[in-house]
């Protein structure tokens, strides 16, 4: 068989596998896993070259924040993901946080933020993070005070908002129009689902039919984000680190006490709550929404409470049918989905499907960090 005609049966081979793969996901009615477009812009905070530039000098800024030490970067490091690499995020000082960190990119098109889906909007997302008690902690006085006294951000705020004193809300709205700006649309698996047949290896092209079939992967993480957006109990084991750092310990603690759970719970509870958090629904004990696949392979450790170190950890996870949560009358335990069973994979399938998933990264997105405005002391009368 000559060169050519070698290269046009791996094309029609492969050509096939997409097409096998799109028609056992309609047989699924799931939908397709499609090209990432280009991220909604809401109508009450158009983008401009300005207000994307305030919003990335304040992403970086910890003034932003309690004491000036956290800014949004904090936990949110370009060199790790746009996330923080550890179980558990960065804490306010003195504090640590009680949920892993997700990567800010691609969040533009998320209707749903956080692990609980507490923020319907990166405008509504930028202050829960900014002024949360074991995050930024922040007052909304003291930081529109503060930037009050920063001349180069009256200057900026005045021309992308027309305000007189820079306002708080306005300071949302510019860094959500930075994190808009965050975006790769321009992985392996987008080129492919394009047309690109030559972007996926065949290793990678084996593992989108087992993402979309055996493996059932496309059940939630689906269209062109890779989630539905959905809420599932996994049987993610416990935070390890609640086992032995007291800090933790005190923190989900706190958590509870916050949010609202009862006595009993309070004294008993050993796992996250998750969506019971907000609904105080039983039948939500547990369950966590469906993160995106995209940019994972910089996003380690995975998982609402980061139990998993790499994407294999994740795919042997899966693969084993779930794990099981610590919840003393069984009722989480009992919200487990039903989609999580054993999965049977070898271990070249494993390999398959996680080469696949690495496909949904791309290059890595790195950005200057700014340089941050100094304070001034006002003129005196």
């Amino acid at each position: 068989m000559t060169k050519i005609n070698k290269s046009l049966a791996l094309m029609a081979g492969v050509a096939g596998l997409a097409m096998s793969a799109v028609t056992a996901t309609a047989e699924m009615s799931y939908p397709a896993l499609a090209p990432l477009g280009e991220p909604p812009i809401p109508l009450d905070n158009k983008m401009s070259d300005a207000k994307v530039e305030l919003g990335k000098i304040l992403f970086w800024d910890p003034r932003i924040g309690g004491d000036a030490s956290t800014a949004c970067v904090t936990c949110h490091e370009p060199d790790q993901g746009w996330a923080f690499g550890d179980s558990l995020s960065r804490g306010y000082p003195g504090t640590v946080h009680w949920r892993n960190s997700q990567s800010v990119i691609n969040s533009a098109y998320l209707g749903q933020l956080f692990w609980a889906g507490s923020a319907a909007s990166l405008e509504k997302q930028a202050p829960s993070a900014a002024k949360g008690a074991v995050a930024g902690n922040g007052e909304n006085d003291v930081m529109e005070t503060r930037m009050a006294f920063i001349p180069e951000y009256v200057k900026r705020f005045n021309d992308v908002f027309g305000t007189e004193n820079p306002l708080i809300g306005d300071a949302w709205a510019a860094i959500a129009a930075f994190e808009r700006t965050l975006i790769v649309n321009d992985t392996p698996v987008d080129k492919y689902l394009a047309g690109d047949t030559s972007a996926l290896t065949e290793e990678q092209v084996a593992g989108m039919e087992l993402f979309n079939g055996k493996a059932g992967c496309i059940q939630c993480h689906n269209g062109a984000q890779a989630t539905d957006e959905n809420y599932y109990n996994l049987g993610v084991p416990p935070a390890e680190r609640w086992e032995d750092d007291g800090l933790a310990q005190v923190t989900f603690r706190y958590e509870l006490y916050a949010k609202g759970v009862s006595q009993d719970m309070y004294r008993k509870l050993k796992d996250d709550p998750g969506l019971y958090f907000r609904t105080k629904e039983p039948e939500h004990m547990g369950k966590f929404r469906t993160p995106p696949l995209r940019y994972t392979l910089y996003t380690a450790p995975y998982m609402h409470n980061g139990s998993f170190w790499d994407l294999r950890e994740v795919v042997e996870f899966y693969n084993a049918g779930g794990g099981e949560n610590d919840f003393t009358d069984g009722t989480m335990a009992a919200t487990k989905s039903e989609l999580i069973k054993p999965l049977g994979l070898s271990d070249e399938e494993i390999d398959q499907l996680v080469a696949f998933l690495e496909g949904f990264s791309g290059e890595e997105l790195r950005v200057e960090p700014p340089v941050l405005p100094p304070y001034e002391a006002l003129a005196s009368e």
